[in-house]
């Protein structure tokens, strides 16, 4: 064996996709990010993102799962989770007993929740008051424009849609910031500590309602602007889901392209390539479902979240309409974990094992277990598992590298995996390298979101 032949056969040497792709696959890549960016600025909520996974599914034949009906190789069908998350699944043609293969990924992203009462006027000014959601660095948020999306439910138990700064006509919002020259004391401060939570108060107002000379003129004219356009009075605010996003759409980044900057690539990159992979299936053998969980960025918890019992439910339904068991289902089955995993950044190398991080442009991200120091909170998937997609994603020609979360101290993450674990489920975890992960605008690598594409199709034609 000549060395490069040992060499080769020896080492562990990923290589950057641009190296390895044919033009043929460079189009079929930006194509497939095209229609990523797409649903990216129609989802910047989660209850956005199972709109649109439902009217891409329909498009590929899939309708709403009724609980108790019979189901037969072949049917797709979407549970749609109190619209905050959704479940699809393509019914194959052999029995649930024999396992299925599951795709978990989360579309609810770090943003800026308004509170129940939300409103208030100070000194002529009105002002939202917020609850930021999930691990965000708060001052990145401070003078960044931002719009409003969300659901409101009225008195009369009608929903209201609200959308207000994607519209080319349409006012957008901002949470101010202290300017330089006034700002020496707040400089001294940690950086963590410069801007505290209850003073993310975004700019909605200053002008009086006219003929009045009344207490929170400035309240009462935002309050009448938003009842003349979507009926909404104080009161509503209490039973409402609004939250602030950046303003900004998808955009390439780089003069090469190769990047997109977005908001909300953690984690609805991953969730569109299990959908795009999903709707793609032919005729599966194992059933595959695709999972849309809510309510990661904060534990998984709550009904809409991966440690509520809905995923039980729809499976276990699943299960009995074809005559199998939802216990037998779950120990034969294989969840990928769909999560996004921390990108190397030569700016901050200190914080990274060069030995075990992610690149840009080298593929999936494997992550045998999440968690921080000492392996806290993590799901560890075994090394059967391991090989399992290892193997396969070699088998296709699917590029992918081994992923960890910075170095053993400095910090770590989570994900879904540990509660699929729960449910006795082989789990792995995998994602799309992220650099500025949480911040207003992440960037993810276009060869990267093609490739967890990929990996997940040839997961699901397995």
């Amino acid at each position: 064996m000549q060395q490069q032949e040992l060499r080769d056969t020896l080492l562990y040497s990923p290589k950057n996709g641009y190296d390895v792709l044919s033009q043929e696959e460079l189009e079929q890549m930006n194509a497939y990010c095209e229609g990523y960016k797409t649903f990216l600025n129609a989802g910047k909520t989660e209850r956005e993102c199972v709109r649109a996974a439902i009217a891409m599914a329909e498009k590929f034949g899939y309708r709403p799962w009724q609980a108790g009906e019979t189901l037969q190789a072949g049917d797709k069908v979407y549970y749609n989770n109190r619209g905050r998350a959704i479940m699809l699944a393509h019914v194959g043609t052999e029995s649930l007993n024999a396992g299925t293969t599951i795709v978990v990924a989360h579309t609810d992203a770090p943003a800026l929740h308004l509170k129940p009462t939300p409103l208030f006027e100070e000194d002529e000014m009105a002002f939202f008051k917020t609850h930021y959601y999930g691990g965000i660095i708060k001052y990145q948020w401070l003078a960044t424009p931002l719009v409003l999306h969300g659901e409101v439910v009225l008195k009369d138990g009608s929903h209201v849609t609200v959308s207000v700064g994607d519209g080319e006509d349409d006012p957008q919002f901002i949470i101010t910031d202290l300017l330089p020259h006034l700002g020496k004391e707040r400089g001294k401060q940690p950086l963590y500590e410069g801007v505290a939570g209850e003073k993310l108060h975004i700019l909605v107002g200053s002008r009086p309602l006219s003929g009045d000379d009344g207490k929170n003129r400035v309240k009462v004219e935002v309050l009448r602007l938003l009842h003349d356009r979507y009926g909404i009075t104080e009161e509503d605010l209490i039973s409402a889901e609004l939250q602030a996003v950046p303003a900004a759409m998808a955009r390439d980044m780089g003069f090469d392209r190769s990047f997109i900057g977005a908001y909300g690539h953690d984690d609805r990159v991953c969730a569109y390539a299990g959908l795009a992979a999903l709707t793609e299936l032919k005729a599966p053998k194992k059933t595959a479902l695709c999972v849309f969980a809510d309510k990661e960025e904060i534990g998984s918890e709550g009904v809409s979240g991966m440690q509520s019992a809905a995923f039980d439910y729809f499976l276990g339904d699943l299960c009995k309409a074809t005559g199998a068991d939802f216990n037998t289902c779950c120990a034969n089955s294989f969840c990928l974990s769909a999560d996004v995993t921390t990108a190397y950044d030569p700016n901050f190398s200190e914080v990274y094992d060069k030995h075990n991080a992610c690149r840009v442009n080298y593929g999936l991200g494997l992550k045998k277990y999440t968690g921080h120091g000492g392996k806290s909170g993590a799901s560890d998937a075994s090394a059967e598992t391991v090989a399992l997609v290892r193997n396969l994603l070699n088998k296709h020609h699917v590029l992918w590298q081994n992923s960890q979360s910075g170095k053993v101290d400095a910090g770590g993450g989570g994900t879904v995996a540990k509660y699929m674990a729960k449910r006795n489920i082989d789990t792995l975890d995998a994602g799309v390298p992220v650099l500025s992960m949480h911040a207003p605008c992440e960037v993810v690598s276009k060869l990267d979101c093609y490739m967890a594409y990929r990996a997940m199709k040839v997961l699901f034609e397995q």
